[in-house]
């Protein structure tokens, strides 16, 4: 397995509330990040008072949030993109009051706005003093937000800071956690496997020279951690690109067609999806040089070619072939009709078509696609190749779960 907790390379918004308790978040904070969650820190006015938000910028390595009304925050992460960020909003401690604006759909502040704005998992802690946490209403705010679907850890029994005793202590941070896991481990890709190649291939001519092709490998790699935090076990089999490896993705480096191929194959046992990001060169020399080649003697212009094996019908056609084959198309004119032929040649289960005419989508951060299966074509809303490969992996999570079910 490469993913050593469903946590890992999961985007985190940890609401921090007004009660006693806020001392546990920094510790929650820090057990979250060693299983590898990438944690935002949302904080209400009150939490402050307990806890300076300094402790937890120190803590995530990112700016806290407190106040909706944030020029600064809403001129970069807005409420609502931030919001659509999270794969889970977790609140803890959350207050009798927090619960109560919660299970109301009150939006009186940032968390209660991003509880209301996003469609993420969600899961609260609570923490109060035992009388507060066996009030009527409570328990009714309780029950409304655990059939809304809501996760809700703890609380736990034993002498509270007022000196009380009873239920209404905020669960032990690492618990919470070990919760998180039990409960929430899904996600439309989770116990699935997913292959992705991506980037170019160089193919050499001699020492010091290779043909190869403009891709930057952005895409594949968009791709390969969008899959990741859907829950997918992910192996990203790239070509050389200057990119760094999405958190919880096993990566293996490869320089040629032929390399990744072999790659491929090597880790097409119990694949559940293979997507084709990269771009193989099509053609590479017959026989590289061994020496440096000298422009001198013409020998350049006398290279002989020959043609690249085709790595995603290769896949199409192995007898270990995955439930889903999905390919790219990246295409200069007749955009949707070759895309749809290389749908058919290649026996894929869908096909991502892209306009590369001016060649500026290259390297880009930004994107616009097309999915295309045999019965539909989908034209994605442009965006940045993050946004537009959580929308394909949402796609494609769909269409393997139709099949699974055939």
């Amino acid at each position: 397995m490469t993913r050593t907790s469903w946590l890992q390379n999961k985007h985190i918004i940890l609401g921090v509330t007004g009660g006693i308790a806020c001392y546990k978040a920094c510790e929650l904070t820090r057990e979250l990040g060693r299983r590898g969650a990438l944690v935002q820190i949302v904080m209400t006015e009150a939490a402050t008072a307990f806890v300076s938000p300094l402790t937890f910028q120190a803590l995530t390595n990112r700016d806290i949030r407190i106040s909706v009304l944030d020029s600064n925050a809403e001129a970069g992460m807005g409420h609502i993109e931030l919001a659509r960020w999270a794969d889970l909003i977790l609140v803890a401690p959350c207050t009798t009051n927090t619960l109560a604006q919660l299970a109301s759909g009150q939006a009186s502040d940032l968390l209660t706005t991003l509880w209301t704005a996003s469609e993420c998992e969600k899961a609260i802690a609570p923490a109060m003093n035992q009388l507060m946490w066996e009030y009527v209403q409570t328990q009714e705010n309780l029950a409304h937000l655990i059939d809304l679907g809501v996760a809700v850890i703890g609380p736990e029994s034993g002498i509270q800071a007022c000196g009380d005793i009873g239920s209404g202590r905020m669960t032990e941070p690492i618990e919470i956690v070990n919760n998180l896991e039990s409960q929430l481990a899904r996600g439309p890709l989770a116990h699935k496997k997913v292959v992705i190649t991506a980037g170019p291939t160089h193919e050499p001519i001699d020492p010091v020279r290779y043909l190869a092709n403009r891709s930057s490998g952005k895409m594949g790699f968009a791709l390969a951690n969008a899959a990741s935090r859907l829950g997918g076990s992910v192996t990203l089999i790239s070509g050389p690109v200057h990119l760094e490896t999405p958190a919880g993705v096993a990566r293996i480096g490869v320089e040629t067609a032929q390399e990744m191929l072999t790659a491929v194959e090597k880790s097409l046992d119990d694949t559940d999806i293979f997507i084709g990001a990269a771009a193989v060169c099509d053609i590479r020399p017959a026989k590289p040089s061994m020496n440096k080649l000298k422009k001198s003697k013409n020998s350049l212009s006398a290279i002989e070619l020959t043609e690249n094996a085709d790595v995603i019908k290769a896949v199409s056609n192995n007898r270990q072939r995955p439930t889903l084959v999905i390919g790219f198309a990246a295409e200069t004119d007749s955009v949707l009709e070759n895309a749809k032929e290389k749908l058919f040649s290649k026996s894929l289960d869908a096909v991502i078509a892209n306009c590369v005419a001016d060649g500026d989508i290259f390297g880009q951060d930004n994107t616009q696609v097309t999915f295309i299966q045999n019965d539909m074509e989908n034209p994605l809303p442009p965006g940045t190749k993050a946004e537009v490969a959580m929308e394909i992996m949402a796609l494609i999570s769909e269409l393997l779960s139709k099949r699974v079910l055939m």
